[in-house]
């Protein structure tokens, strides 16, 4: 039998066995089956999948309906790209925050606010799925290491109290680009252990003054007492100024530093490097300093959202079973409802927490830091063509100025 007359001989059995009953069907298996030297099982398929095809329905898809539509998806999507791209169990305990301001802005029905506030971690995955970014290259890191204080400022061999909001970990990230050569930007990073709280800010060649200014800033904005302070091996740190600073004060903070060469000794605060500072500021070489007061503006946007709107993830029981390390985990939070469920932080400063977080709406800080963004971008490109070095090249009877670039012979 041909290849014609085999598709003929298949489209008229599949009319018939779409119009009998049981035995009838039984009867067309067999002699599909037996003409075309095929298992039934194939026959069945075959016909089946014919007979769909024709009605111009296609197959169904196996097990139940699905519950969730184009409705719950558009108002998940907007959420997850405005919280800037959580992993499900985050986004799960975001939503119930950011849906009174989506819902003032865009309206949202019953039906599927109730889907949304019911929805799974995993199933927020699986629908996001097609809209996941891919990470970007990795940077360069720019600690150098500070000899002096070393005997004085002790390493940090236990933890300390995590459940107390104060005690803070500090890091530096360098904007330099492909090379760590002459002056650029820095960013600081603060993260308070207990509670997630991180603050940033930009300073211009992380000299000892502009860190202790910038640390002294930060620390009038704290919502808690500054108890602990511990950082990495950096010069930028381990200085006299950041050590008069701290020490020398009615009440002394712990001031601790980090093993050489040994991250994890500062995870909570390395981790924010991604979150809070690479990306908004990518790896770009920022070497002009009238961005740094552009760049902690939107350090100031981008630390309401972080602190106030987005969940993290906090290590509840660390086990050891032989060799595996079972980790478990507590529901995600924000820093700021940590705060709010922390004894040892003050009422007053809970209340102005409260109305702070009352006057904030996220997708407007969202629209903000992304327009302080694109403000930042542009004024570098401005700066960056305004301050193009240039070259002399002389000629006979004149000299003229020519620009750096690509197209010189």
């Amino acid at each position: 039998m041909g290849p014609e007359a085999r598709k003929e001989y298949v489209e008229a059995m599949a009319e018939r066995y779409g119009r009998v009953n049981r035995r009838g069907k039984k009867r067309v298996l067999d002699e599909v089956s037996e003409l075309l030297g095929c298992h039934r099982k194939s026959a069945v398929r075959m016909l089946n999948g014919l007979k769909k095809k024709k009605a111009g329905s296609g197959c169904r898809r196996a097990g139940p309906s699905p519950i969730y539509g184009e409705a719950e998806f558009k108002v998940l999507k907007a959420i997850w790209l405005a919280a800037g791209q959580p992993c499900g169990k985050r986004l799960v305990a975001a939503i119930p925050l950011w849906l009174p301001s989506y819902e003032k802005k865009s309206g949202l029905s019953a039906p599927c606010r109730k889907r949304l506030m019911k929805m799974s971690a995993a199933t927020a995955d699986r629908l996001l799925k097609p809209a996941r970014a891919k990470v970007v290259r990795k940077g360069l890191g720019g600690t150098k290491p500070g000899r002096l204080l070393k005997t004085q400022i002790p390493i940090r061999g236990e933890c300390w109290d995590e459940k107390r909001p104060g005690y803070m970990e500090a890091d530096t990230v360098a904007h330099c680009g492909e090379s760590l050569s002459g002056s650029f930007i820095w960013s600081l990073t603060f993260t308070d252990i207990a509670s997630g709280w991180t603050e940033n800010a930009a300073v211009w060649n992380k000299g000892a003054a502009g860190v202790v200014e910038r640390l002294a800033a930060m620390e009038k904005e704290l919502p808690f007492k500054l108890l602990g302070f511990d950082c990495d091996n950096g010069s930028e740190f381990l200085n006299h100024h950041l050590w008069t600073y701290l020490r020398e004060r009615k009440a002394p903070v712990d001031f601790t530093r980090s093993r050489p060469y040994r991250k994890n000794d500062q995870a909570h605060v390395e981790q924010k490097n991604w979150t809070h500072v690479r990306q908004l500021l990518g790896y770009d070489r920022l070497e002009r300093p009238e961005l740094v007061g552009p760049i902690n503006e939107l350090y100031r946007l981008c630390g309401l959202l972080q602190n106030f709107f987005c969940p993290t993830h906090k290590l509840a029981a660390k086990v050891r079973e032989g060799a595996k390390v079972k980790r478990s985990y507590e529901w995600p939070k924000t820093p700021c409802q940590r705060l709010l469920e922390s004894e040892e932080v003050s009422r007053q400063a809970k209340i102005r927490l409260k109305l702070l977080m009352k006057s904030l709406d996220p997708f407007n800080l969202k629209r903000q830091i992304d327009g302080q963004s694109r403000k930042v971008i542009e004024m570098k490109k401005r700066l960056e063509a305004a301050h193009e070095p240039t070259i002399l090249v002389s000629e006979t009877r004149r000299t003229t100025q020519v620009p750096l670039g690509n197209n010189l012979p």
